[in-house]
Parts: C-alpha cells; sequence; structure tokens
C-alpha cells in the first residue's frame, strides 16, 4: 500500500474529540414501572409469612411479660403470707409468753428480701429465656448450635467455677432455711461471732475482738446459732458439805424470785430460776446447779449476776461458799507447851536432889 494512500485513509477517519463523554442510559418508564410490579408481587407473596412471624413473635412477648408480672406478684404475696403466718403463730397468742419476743422485724424483712429477691430472679431468668429461644425459633433460626454451644459452656463454666456455684447453693438453702440472719451470734466452725450481713456467697461475721470475718457459704459444714429460740444460764453453787440444805434451799430461792421481779432481769429471763438440786457430794464439799432460761444471747450477763446476788445472799446468811481447793476445817490453836517436859528438879543446883547427886569429894591425903 502506498504512503498516499495511508494518508488519505488517516484523513477520512473520525478521530475523537476531549470533550466527548460516555453515554449513560437513562432507566425508562418502562424498567421502573417492571422494578415496582416486581417489589409489588414479591411484598405480596411473601407479607402473609412476615405478618405471621411478627404476629407470633408479638404475642410471645406479651405472654411473657404477662407471665412474669403475674409470678413475681404470686412469689411476693406467698412471702408476705409466710410472713403474717409466722408473726400469728409466734405471737403473745401462740402458746408462750416469750413468743412475740422472737419475732425480730428487721431479720424477717432483709430474709424475706433475699428469698423473694432470689426467686424472682430465678423465675424471670426461666420466662424471658423461654420466650428468646421461642422468638428464635419463630424466626426459622436452628437452634441445635446454640443449645450445644450453650451446653458446652455451662459444664465449662460449672467445672471452672463449682466453688462459685456451691457458694451460691449453699447461700439460697441457708436462707430459705432461715438458719442464721443479721444480728445473729453463730459459730460456723472456721469461725465465730455476730452475723451483720449475709450474703448469697459469703457471709461476714464480726469476732469478739472486733475482727471481720468473711465465711463462704460452701465451706461452712455445720453452724451453731446462739440467738435462735432461748439460751440457759446455768450456775454452779459450791458449799460446805455440812451445810444446812433446806436453809440453803430457801436462800437461793428467794434470790431467785428477787431477780425474777426486777428491772431489766424480768425482760431478759424467760422462765422462773430452778434449783435443780445436788450435782455431786463430796467430803469436804456439794455442788447446787441453778438453771434459767433467758433471751437469747443474754445467758451470760444473767449468770454473772446472779452469782453476785447469790455470793451476798449467802454472806449474809453466814454461808460459806469453798472453791476447788480441799477446805481445811479449822481447829483450836495447839498449846505450844504441851510438847514440852516438866521441868527437872536437877536442873536446880540448890536443890536437895542435886545436892544429893553431888560426887562425894576423896578426904585429904587419900590418892584418888
Amino acid at each position: 500500500m502506498s504512503l498516499p494512500a495511508v494518508l488519505l485513509a488517516a484523513d477520512s477517519s473520525p478521530s475523537p474529540t476531549p470533550s466527548e463523554s460516555p453515554t449513560v442510559s437513562v432507566p425508562s418508564l418502562q424498567d421502573a414501572q417492571e422494578s415496582a410490579t416486581n417489589a409489588a408481587s414479591w411484598v405480596e407473596q411473601n407479607w402473609s409469612t412476615w405478618l405471621a412471624i411478627g404476629l407470633k413473635v408479638l404475642l410471645i412477648l406479651v405472654i411473657a411479660t404477662v407471665l412474669r408480672v403475674a409470678v413475681r406478684r404470686a412469689i411476693t404475696k406467698l412471702i408476705e403470707r409466710m410472713n403474717r403466718t409466722t408473726q400469728a403463730a409466734d405471737g403473745p397468742t401462740g402458746g408462750t409468753a416469750l413468743g412475740s419476743l422472737l419475732v425480730n422485724v428487721e431479720r424477717r424483712r432483709q430474709r424475706s428480701q433475699a428469698i423473694g429477691s432470689v426467686l424472682r430472679s430465678v423465675a424471670s431468668f426461666i420466662i424471658l429465656g423461654t420466650a428468646a429461644l421461642m422468638v428464635l425459633s419463630a424466626f426459622q433460626i436452628n437452634l441445635a448450635p446454640l443449645l450445644a454451644s450453650a451446653g458446652v459452656a455451662g459444664v465449662a463454666i460449672g467445672f471452672g467455677a463449682r466453688n462459685l456455684v456451691t457458694d451460691f447453693l449453699s447461700g439460697v438453702f441457708m436462707i430459705l432455711e432461715d438458719q442464721y440472719g443479721v444480728g445473729d451470734t453463730i459459730d460456723a466452725g472456721v469461725a465465730s461471732g455476730e452475723v451483720i450481713e449475709v450474703g448469697l456467697r459469703v457471709t461476714k461475721l464480726r469476732g469478739d475482738q472486733g475482727e471481720i470475718w468473711y465465711v463462704r457459704n460452701g465451706e461452712v459444714k455445720r453452724i451453731g446459732n446462739l440467738s435462735q429460740g432461748w439460751a440457759t444460764a446455768g450456775v454452779d453453787v459450791t458449799v460446805r458439805s455440812d451445810e444446812d440444805l433446806d436453809r440453803l434451799k430457801a436462800t437461793l430461792a428467794e434470790v431467785g424470785e428477787k431477780m425474777s421481779k426486777e428491772e431489766p432481769w424480768n425482760e431478759m429471763l424467760w422462765g422462773p430460776i430452778e434449783i435443780l438440786g445436788l450435782d455431786s457430794v463430796l467430803l469436804d464439799s456439794m455442788v447446787i446447779h441453778l438453771s434459767a432460761r433467758t433471751m437469747p444471747g443474754k445467758s451470760l450477763t444473767v449468770e454473772r449476776e446472779l452469782r453476785w446476788r447469790v455470793k451476798r445472799a449467802l454472806d449474809a446468811a453466814g454461808i460459806r461458799i469453798v472453791g476447788g481447793i480441799p477446805v481445811v476445817l479449822e481447829e483450836e490453836p495447839a498449846d505450844p507447851t504441851a510438847g514440852m517436859a516438866a521441868p527437872s528438879a536437877y536442873s536446880n543446883t540448890a536443890s536437895p536432889q542435886a545436892q544429893a547427886a553431888t560426887p562425894l569429894n576423896a578426904p585429904q591425903g587419900v590418892p584418888k
């Protein structure tokens, strides 16, 4: 091909200009109408399914909410009814005069709040958890992997936090069974003192020296509650074995009767001071035991006061109290001269006996 022909072909071909740009296709009215028709048909085909799912979810949520409110109210009424029943049984008409003193309003309130809180939390967890699973199932979500993962996670957490679970369950049963409460004096084995806080995992105790003990509920194997019901005050009186028992009994009975009528001991004493009799009789002493039922936690106070009054009454009556050492019976003082011999007549050189016993001197000129 010759050069003039090439140049001629190049001049005849159109060259693009810088101002030209690619054309943009604008959707036509027919395309928009077709898209709207497709969307409407899709909504028309699926609206019933979505409406059914929405109504089902709404129904599940409404039922769960109503059931949760009803269960919480039922738990609250049940706790209040239990409190009223217990107060009626422990009141003055319950058969004992000391029953009304057993009702600690603050302790009962705290226990009721703890029990109600635990029960309401468990009920809410069960109801809402079941509702959540039903909602996921309504959306046609496969729950098998979720439940399997939750089961594995629960087993792992159970093994890793078994002490925490043990403490929690022990705390729940301690509160439900009312083993102890705030203000009680208890002996938990690992520590003892006054309860200042009861938790689902840890119980706080204040010891005799003011220290605070944190006791895990799962570590407590046995509980000795010194504040529930009543306490017993016991006093032993040891006197000489030759004392008049009738006189001694009358003196002690007078002390007990007088103490039972005075303030504030008439409130601490929940029964008469009883003379239980002789606990032991020895050669030089005998022991009389006194006992009285007292308000919880006041037995030591009553024992100290009773010992004080018994000592003063026995001193006034001339009855001697003996201790742990053997009693030495009093005897008349011995004559210091009783073990001495009578003076001898030979001790005086001027006495006739001494003169008679004097050896004779030999005559002069006679060899000795």
